[in-house]
Protein backbone atom coordinates (compact mmCIF):
# COMPACT_ATOMS: atom_id res chain seq x y z
CA UNK A 1 0.00 0.00 0.00
CA UNK A 2 1.38 3.39 -0.98
CA UNK A 3 0.56 6.57 0.90
CA UNK A 4 -0.55 9.07 -1.71
CA UNK A 5 -1.49 11.94 0.61
CA UNK A 6 -0.10 12.96 3.99
CA UNK A 7 -2.82 12.45 6.55
CA UNK A 8 -2.79 16.02 7.86
CA UNK A 9 -4.19 17.02 4.47
CA UNK A 10 -7.19 14.80 5.10
CA UNK A 11 -8.14 16.99 8.04
CA UNK A 12 -9.24 19.60 5.52
CA UNK A 13 -11.26 17.30 3.32
CA UNK A 14 -15.03 17.41 3.51
CA UNK A 15 -16.73 14.55 5.28
CA UNK A 16 -18.29 12.19 2.78
CA UNK A 17 -21.99 12.65 2.25
CA UNK A 18 -22.77 9.18 3.58
CA UNK A 19 -21.49 10.01 7.07
CA UNK A 20 -24.17 9.83 9.72
CA UNK A 21 -24.85 12.34 12.48
CA UNK A 22 -23.38 10.86 15.68
CA UNK A 23 -25.87 9.92 18.38
CA UNK A 24 -23.40 10.62 21.18
CA UNK A 25 -21.16 13.50 20.09
CA UNK A 26 -18.20 14.49 22.23
CA UNK A 27 -18.42 15.73 24.96
CA UNK A 28 -20.93 13.45 26.67
CA UNK A 29 -20.36 14.22 30.39
CA UNK A 30 -21.36 10.75 31.48
CA UNK A 31 -22.80 10.03 34.91
CA UNK A 32 -20.44 7.35 36.14
CA UNK A 33 -21.21 4.82 38.88
CA UNK A 34 -21.87 6.01 42.41
CA UNK A 35 -18.75 7.18 44.19
CA UNK A 36 -16.64 7.62 41.06
CA UNK A 37 -14.72 10.90 40.95
CA UNK A 38 -13.22 13.00 38.18
CA UNK A 39 -10.80 15.93 38.53
CA UNK A 40 -12.66 18.76 40.28
CA UNK A 41 -9.99 21.47 40.49
CA UNK A 42 -10.74 22.41 36.87
CA UNK A 43 -14.02 23.12 35.12
CA UNK A 44 -15.69 20.60 32.84
CA UNK A 45 -15.04 22.94 29.93
CA UNK A 46 -11.32 23.03 30.74
CA UNK A 47 -11.23 19.25 30.91
CA UNK A 48 -13.02 18.92 27.56
CA UNK A 49 -10.70 21.44 25.95
CA UNK A 50 -7.63 19.57 27.21
CA UNK A 51 -8.93 16.33 25.73
CA UNK A 52 -9.79 18.00 22.43
CA UNK A 53 -6.45 19.77 22.12
CA UNK A 54 -4.48 16.60 22.74
CA UNK A 55 -6.74 14.62 20.43
CA UNK A 56 -5.97 16.75 17.38
CA UNK A 57 -2.24 16.56 18.09
CA UNK A 58 -2.49 12.80 18.56
CA UNK A 59 -4.56 12.41 15.40
CA UNK A 60 -2.12 14.46 13.32
CA UNK A 61 0.81 12.37 14.53
CA UNK A 62 -0.53 8.84 14.55
CA UNK A 63 -3.38 8.40 12.06
CA UNK A 64 -1.99 7.76 8.63
CA UNK A 65 -3.35 6.21 5.50
CA UNK A 66 -4.18 6.06 1.86
CA UNK A 67 -6.82 8.47 0.63
CA UNK A 68 -7.39 6.55 -2.60
CA UNK A 69 -8.67 3.36 -0.96
CA UNK A 70 -9.87 4.73 2.38
CA UNK A 71 -7.56 2.69 4.54
CA UNK A 72 -6.12 4.30 7.63
CA UNK A 73 -3.93 2.86 10.35
CA UNK A 74 -2.40 3.89 13.65
CA UNK A 75 1.28 4.48 13.10
CA UNK A 76 3.24 2.93 15.92
CA UNK A 77 6.32 5.05 15.41
CA UNK A 78 8.27 2.03 16.59
CA UNK A 79 11.80 3.08 17.51
CA UNK A 80 13.25 0.01 15.80
CA UNK A 81 11.44 0.76 12.57
CA UNK A 82 10.31 -2.88 12.46
CA UNK A 83 6.56 -2.36 12.55
CA UNK A 84 4.42 0.25 10.85
CA UNK A 85 1.25 -0.77 12.65
CA UNK A 86 -0.05 -3.31 15.16
CA UNK A 87 -3.57 -4.52 15.95
CA UNK A 88 -3.23 -3.18 19.50
CA UNK A 89 -2.90 0.35 18.14
CA UNK A 90 -5.67 -0.21 15.61
CA UNK A 91 -8.02 -1.13 18.45
CA UNK A 92 -7.04 1.86 20.56
CA UNK A 93 -7.50 4.19 17.62
CA UNK A 94 -10.89 2.84 16.58
CA UNK A 95 -12.27 3.32 20.10
CA UNK A 96 -10.82 6.82 20.40
CA UNK A 97 -12.21 7.93 17.04
CA UNK A 98 -15.69 6.59 17.81
CA UNK A 99 -15.74 8.43 21.14
CA UNK A 100 -14.51 11.71 19.63
CA UNK A 101 -17.18 11.81 16.92
CA UNK A 102 -19.04 15.09 16.84
CA UNK A 103 -16.01 17.01 17.98
CA UNK A 104 -14.29 15.57 14.92
CA UNK A 105 -16.67 15.86 11.97
CA UNK A 106 -14.52 13.45 9.94
CA UNK A 107 -14.71 10.73 12.59
CA UNK A 108 -16.89 8.25 10.71
CA UNK A 109 -14.82 8.56 7.56
CA UNK A 110 -11.66 7.92 9.55
CA UNK A 111 -13.23 5.11 11.54
CA UNK A 112 -14.36 3.35 8.38
CA UNK A 113 -10.85 3.69 6.99
CA UNK A 114 -9.41 2.13 10.14
CA UNK A 115 -11.95 -0.66 9.82
CA UNK A 116 -11.01 -1.21 6.17
CA UNK A 117 -7.34 -1.53 7.11
CA UNK A 118 -8.17 -4.06 9.84
CA UNK A 119 -10.20 -6.16 7.41
CA UNK A 120 -7.43 -6.01 4.80
CA UNK A 121 -5.03 -7.68 7.24
CA UNK A 122 -6.86 -10.79 8.47
CA UNK A 123 -5.29 -13.47 10.58
CA UNK A 124 -4.65 -16.85 9.01
CA UNK A 125 -7.22 -18.68 11.13
CA UNK A 126 -10.06 -16.17 10.89
CA UNK A 127 -10.89 -13.34 8.54
CA UNK A 128 -12.57 -11.55 11.44
CA UNK A 129 -9.43 -11.36 13.57
CA UNK A 130 -6.50 -9.14 12.66
CA UNK A 131 -2.93 -10.16 11.89
CA UNK A 132 -1.11 -8.63 14.82
CA UNK A 133 1.60 -6.57 13.04
CA UNK A 134 2.54 -5.09 9.68
CA UNK A 135 5.98 -4.15 8.43
CA UNK A 136 6.96 -0.92 6.71
CA UNK A 137 5.93 -2.52 3.40
CA UNK A 138 2.49 -3.34 4.88
CA UNK A 139 3.19 -7.06 4.83
CA UNK A 140 1.88 -9.03 7.80
CA UNK A 141 4.71 -10.31 9.98
CA UNK A 142 2.79 -13.56 10.37
CA UNK A 143 -0.81 -14.68 10.34
CA UNK A 144 -1.39 -14.82 14.08
CA UNK A 145 -3.58 -12.43 16.03
CA UNK A 146 -3.07 -10.52 19.29
CA UNK A 147 -6.10 -10.90 21.52
CA UNK A 148 -5.98 -7.41 23.03
CA UNK A 149 -6.16 -5.75 19.63
CA UNK A 150 -9.10 -7.89 18.57
CA UNK A 151 -10.99 -7.21 21.80
CA UNK A 152 -10.66 -3.45 21.37
CA UNK A 153 -11.59 -3.57 17.68
CA UNK A 154 -14.71 -5.61 18.51
CA UNK A 155 -15.68 -3.15 21.22
CA UNK A 156 -15.14 -0.23 18.86
CA UNK A 157 -17.62 -1.77 16.43
CA UNK A 158 -20.26 -1.71 19.16
CA UNK A 159 -19.47 1.95 19.79
CA UNK A 160 -19.68 2.65 16.06
CA UNK A 161 -23.11 1.01 15.89
CA UNK A 162 -24.30 3.07 18.86
CA UNK A 163 -22.81 6.21 17.34
CA UNK A 164 -23.85 5.94 13.68
CA UNK A 165 -26.10 2.92 13.33
CA UNK A 166 -25.50 -0.01 11.00
CA UNK A 167 -27.45 0.99 7.90
CA UNK A 168 -24.49 2.53 6.10
CA UNK A 169 -21.77 0.91 4.02
CA UNK A 170 -20.43 -1.03 7.02
CA UNK A 171 -22.90 -3.06 9.12
CA UNK A 172 -21.04 -2.40 12.36
CA UNK A 173 -23.25 -4.53 14.60
CA UNK A 174 -23.22 -7.67 12.47
CA UNK A 175 -19.45 -7.27 12.01
CA UNK A 176 -19.06 -7.02 15.77
CA UNK A 177 -21.09 -10.18 16.30
CA UNK A 178 -19.02 -12.08 13.75
CA UNK A 179 -15.84 -10.89 15.37
CA UNK A 180 -17.06 -11.84 18.85
CA UNK A 181 -17.86 -15.33 17.63
CA UNK A 182 -14.31 -15.69 16.36
CA UNK A 183 -12.85 -14.29 19.57
CA UNK A 184 -14.81 -16.71 21.74
CA UNK A 185 -13.84 -19.63 19.53
CA UNK A 186 -10.17 -18.82 18.99
CA UNK A 187 -8.98 -16.46 21.75
CA UNK A 188 -10.77 -17.66 24.89
CA UNK A 189 -9.56 -20.80 26.64
CA UNK A 190 -12.67 -23.03 27.02
CA UNK A 191 -11.25 -24.74 30.10
CA UNK A 192 -9.98 -21.85 32.24
CA UNK A 193 -11.91 -19.06 30.43
CA UNK A 194 -8.73 -17.00 30.45
CA UNK A 195 -7.82 -14.96 27.38
CA UNK A 196 -5.33 -16.68 25.10
CA UNK A 197 -2.37 -14.66 23.89
CA UNK A 198 -3.23 -15.29 20.25
CA UNK A 199 -5.41 -17.34 17.95
CA UNK A 200 -2.30 -19.26 16.91
CA UNK A 201 -2.29 -21.06 20.26
CA UNK A 202 -3.71 -24.58 20.14
CA UNK A 203 -4.73 -26.94 22.99
CA UNK A 204 -1.40 -28.75 22.66
CA UNK A 205 0.63 -25.50 22.74
CA UNK A 206 2.84 -25.12 25.79
CA UNK A 207 1.39 -21.67 26.45
CA UNK A 208 -2.25 -22.80 26.20
CA UNK A 209 -2.77 -22.07 29.90
CA UNK A 210 -0.89 -18.78 29.95
CA UNK A 211 -2.25 -15.23 29.74
CA UNK A 212 -1.39 -11.57 29.40
CA UNK A 213 -3.32 -9.93 32.30
CA UNK A 214 -3.84 -6.70 30.38
CA UNK A 215 -6.13 -8.68 28.05
CA UNK A 216 -8.71 -8.91 30.84
CA UNK A 217 -11.16 -6.13 29.98
CA UNK A 218 -14.27 -6.81 32.07
CA UNK A 219 -16.16 -3.69 30.97
CA UNK A 220 -15.72 -4.76 27.34
CA UNK A 221 -16.84 -8.29 28.15
CA UNK A 222 -20.06 -7.08 29.78
CA UNK A 223 -20.84 -5.09 26.64
CA UNK A 224 -20.15 -8.21 24.56
CA UNK A 225 -22.61 -10.24 26.62
CA UNK A 226 -25.36 -7.69 25.94
CA UNK A 227 -24.90 -8.19 22.23
CA UNK A 228 -24.64 -11.97 21.95
CA UNK A 229 -26.34 -12.91 25.25
CA UNK A 230 -23.84 -15.66 26.02
CA UNK A 231 -23.31 -16.84 29.58
CA UNK A 232 -19.76 -17.70 28.54
CA UNK A 233 -18.80 -14.05 28.97
CA UNK A 234 -19.96 -14.25 32.60
CA UNK A 235 -17.57 -17.17 33.08
CA UNK A 236 -14.72 -15.21 31.52
CA UNK A 237 -15.39 -12.27 33.85
CA UNK A 238 -15.86 -14.34 37.02
CA UNK A 239 -12.95 -16.71 36.45
CA UNK A 240 -10.53 -13.90 35.70
CA UNK A 241 -11.55 -11.78 38.67
CA UNK A 242 -10.94 -14.83 40.86
CA UNK A 243 -7.56 -15.38 39.20
CA UNK A 244 -6.49 -11.77 39.66
CA UNK A 245 -7.43 -11.68 43.34
CA UNK A 246 -5.44 -14.89 43.81
CA UNK A 247 -2.39 -13.30 42.20
CA UNK A 248 -2.72 -10.21 44.39
CA UNK A 249 -2.96 -12.31 47.54
CA UNK A 250 -0.17 -14.75 46.79
CA UNK A 251 2.37 -12.67 44.90
CA UNK A 252 1.69 -9.02 45.63
CA UNK A 253 -0.08 -8.69 49.01
CA UNK A 254 1.30 -5.21 49.66
CA UNK A 255 1.15 -3.58 46.21
CA UNK A 256 -1.70 -5.51 44.60
CA UNK A 257 0.11 -5.76 41.27
CA UNK A 258 -0.04 -8.45 38.61
CA UNK A 259 2.72 -9.44 36.17
CA UNK A 260 3.05 -8.89 32.45
CA UNK A 261 2.31 -12.59 31.89
CA UNK A 262 0.78 -15.43 33.92
CA UNK A 263 1.66 -19.09 33.44
CA UNK A 264 0.01 -22.39 34.41
CA UNK A 265 -3.48 -21.01 35.06
CA UNK A 266 -4.98 -24.52 35.06
CA UNK A 267 -2.74 -25.80 37.85
CA UNK A 268 -0.62 -23.35 39.83
CA UNK A 269 -1.09 -19.82 38.44
CA UNK A 270 1.90 -17.58 38.91
CA UNK A 271 4.07 -14.89 37.33
CA UNK A 272 5.82 -15.90 34.14
CA UNK A 273 9.46 -16.81 34.26
CA UNK A 274 12.03 -14.23 33.17
CA UNK A 275 12.25 -13.87 29.38
CA UNK A 276 9.14 -16.00 28.96
CA UNK A 277 8.08 -14.04 25.88
CA UNK A 278 9.24 -10.43 25.70
CA UNK A 279 11.83 -9.53 28.34
CA UNK A 280 13.48 -10.51 31.59
CA UNK A 281 10.71 -8.56 33.30
CA UNK A 282 7.88 -10.81 32.06
CA UNK A 283 7.08 -11.76 35.66
CA UNK A 284 7.01 -8.17 36.87
CA UNK A 285 4.70 -5.18 36.59
CA UNK A 286 6.05 -3.88 33.32
CA UNK A 287 4.84 -2.34 30.05
CA UNK A 288 2.03 -4.85 29.50
CA UNK A 289 0.67 -5.05 33.03
CA UNK A 290 0.79 -1.26 33.45
CA UNK A 291 -2.57 -1.19 31.65
CA UNK A 292 -4.32 -3.45 34.16
CA UNK A 293 -5.42 -0.78 36.69
CA UNK A 294 -7.10 1.18 33.87
CA UNK A 295 -8.74 -1.86 32.29
CA UNK A 296 -10.16 -3.20 35.54
CA UNK A 297 -11.07 0.11 37.19
CA UNK A 298 -13.16 0.95 34.13
CA UNK A 299 -15.53 -1.84 35.15
CA UNK A 300 -16.38 0.00 38.35
CA UNK A 301 -16.47 3.38 36.64
CA UNK A 302 -19.11 2.37 34.09
CA UNK A 303 -20.74 -0.71 35.67
CA UNK A 304 -20.25 -0.32 39.41
CA UNK A 305 -18.76 -3.81 39.83
CA UNK A 306 -17.46 -3.94 43.42
CA UNK A 307 -14.78 -6.47 42.51
CA UNK A 308 -13.23 -3.85 40.26
CA UNK A 309 -13.16 -1.30 43.07
CA UNK A 310 -11.68 -3.80 45.53
CA UNK A 311 -8.93 -4.78 43.09
CA UNK A 312 -8.03 -1.16 42.38
CA UNK A 313 -8.17 -0.15 46.05
CA UNK A 314 -5.07 -2.15 46.97
CA UNK A 315 -3.12 -0.65 44.08
CA UNK A 316 -4.30 2.87 44.94
CA UNK A 317 -3.21 2.55 48.56
CA UNK A 318 0.20 1.24 47.57
CA UNK A 319 1.01 3.72 44.77
CA UNK A 320 -0.02 6.69 46.90
CA UNK A 321 2.12 5.43 49.76
CA UNK A 322 5.20 4.54 47.74
CA UNK A 323 5.14 7.87 45.87
CA UNK A 324 4.13 9.93 48.91
CA UNK A 325 1.30 11.32 46.78
CA UNK A 326 3.78 12.81 44.33
CA UNK A 327 3.16 11.77 40.69
CA UNK A 328 6.76 12.60 39.84
CA UNK A 329 7.80 9.60 41.94
CA UNK A 330 5.95 7.06 39.77
CA UNK A 331 8.44 4.72 38.14
CA UNK A 332 8.22 2.96 34.79
CA UNK A 333 8.07 -0.55 36.19
CA UNK A 334 7.89 -2.39 39.51
CA UNK A 335 8.49 -5.78 41.02
CA UNK A 336 5.38 -7.49 42.34
CA UNK A 337 6.62 -6.58 45.81
CA UNK A 338 6.18 -2.94 44.83
CA UNK A 339 9.85 -2.01 44.50
CA UNK A 340 11.05 0.23 41.68
CA UNK A 341 12.83 -1.50 38.84
CA UNK A 342 16.45 -0.49 38.48
CA UNK A 343 17.05 2.39 36.06
CA UNK A 344 13.31 3.00 35.62
CA UNK A 345 13.07 6.34 37.42
CA UNK A 346 11.65 8.15 34.39
CA UNK A 347 8.15 9.18 33.36
CA UNK A 348 5.99 6.75 31.39
CA UNK A 349 2.47 7.92 30.65
CA UNK A 350 1.29 4.35 30.14
CA UNK A 351 1.91 3.75 33.86
CA UNK A 352 0.83 7.18 35.14
CA UNK A 353 -2.40 7.38 33.13
CA UNK A 354 -3.49 3.92 34.22
CA UNK A 355 -2.95 4.78 37.89
CA UNK A 356 -5.07 7.88 37.35
CA UNK A 357 -8.02 5.87 36.06
CA UNK A 358 -7.69 3.53 39.05
CA UNK A 359 -7.82 6.52 41.40
CA UNK A 360 -11.28 7.43 40.10
CA UNK A 361 -12.99 4.57 41.96
CA UNK A 362 -12.95 6.28 45.37
CA UNK A 363 -13.46 9.88 46.52
CA UNK A 364 -10.66 9.52 49.05
CA UNK A 365 -8.29 9.67 46.06
CA UNK A 366 -9.64 13.04 44.91
CA UNK A 367 -6.58 15.16 45.71
CA UNK A 368 -4.30 12.47 44.25
CA UNK A 369 -6.40 12.32 41.09
CA UNK A 370 -6.24 16.09 40.69
CA UNK A 371 -2.45 15.95 40.88
CA UNK A 372 -2.29 13.12 38.37
CA UNK A 373 -4.47 15.04 35.91
CA UNK A 374 -2.22 18.10 36.05
CA UNK A 375 0.88 15.94 35.73
CA UNK A 376 -0.43 14.05 32.70
CA UNK A 377 -1.72 17.18 30.96
CA UNK A 378 1.61 18.91 31.49
CA UNK A 379 3.47 16.64 29.08
CA UNK A 380 3.60 17.38 25.36
CA UNK A 381 3.08 14.85 22.60
CA UNK A 382 6.65 15.01 21.34
CA UNK A 383 7.97 13.90 24.74
CA UNK A 384 6.64 10.36 24.35
CA UNK A 385 6.08 7.58 21.82
CA UNK A 386 2.98 6.04 20.27
CA UNK A 387 2.28 3.74 23.21
CA UNK A 388 2.41 6.33 25.97
CA UNK A 389 0.61 9.00 23.96
CA UNK A 390 -2.16 6.69 22.78
CA UNK A 391 -2.85 5.34 26.25
CA UNK A 392 -2.87 8.94 27.48
CA UNK A 393 -5.40 9.85 24.79
CA UNK A 394 -7.64 6.90 25.64
CA UNK A 395 -7.54 7.53 29.39
CA UNK A 396 -8.06 11.31 29.12
CA UNK A 397 -11.49 10.55 27.69
CA UNK A 398 -12.26 8.45 30.76
CA UNK A 399 -10.75 10.93 33.23
CA UNK A 400 -12.73 13.85 31.78
CA UNK A 401 -16.05 12.06 32.25
CA UNK A 402 -16.61 11.37 28.56
CA UNK A 403 -16.30 7.59 28.33
CA UNK A 404 -19.59 5.91 27.49
CA UNK A 405 -20.45 2.29 26.86
CA UNK A 406 -22.26 0.74 23.92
Amino acid sequence: MKTVLPFFYLLFLNVVSSAQTPSKPFPQHVHYSEGVVTPIHISQQQADESVTSFYYNWKHRYIRGNASNNQYYIWTGDATGKYKSVSEGQGYGMIIIALMAGQDTAAQTIYDGLYNYYRSHPSTNSKYLMAWAQTNSFADTDGSSASDGDLDIAYSLLLADAQWGSKGSIPYLSEAKAMLGAIMQQEINPITFSVLLSNAIEPDSRDYFDMRPSDFMPAHFKAFKKVINSQLWDKVIDKNYTLFFLLQKQYSPDAGLVPDFIQHIHSRPGPARASYLESRHDGSYNYNACRVPWRIATDYIVNGDKRSKAFAAKINAWIRSTTEDNPDNISAGYTLQGDDMRKRNFEALSFISSFAVAAMVDAKNQAWLNKLWDYIIGFKLDQFDYYDNTIKMFTLIILSGNYWTS
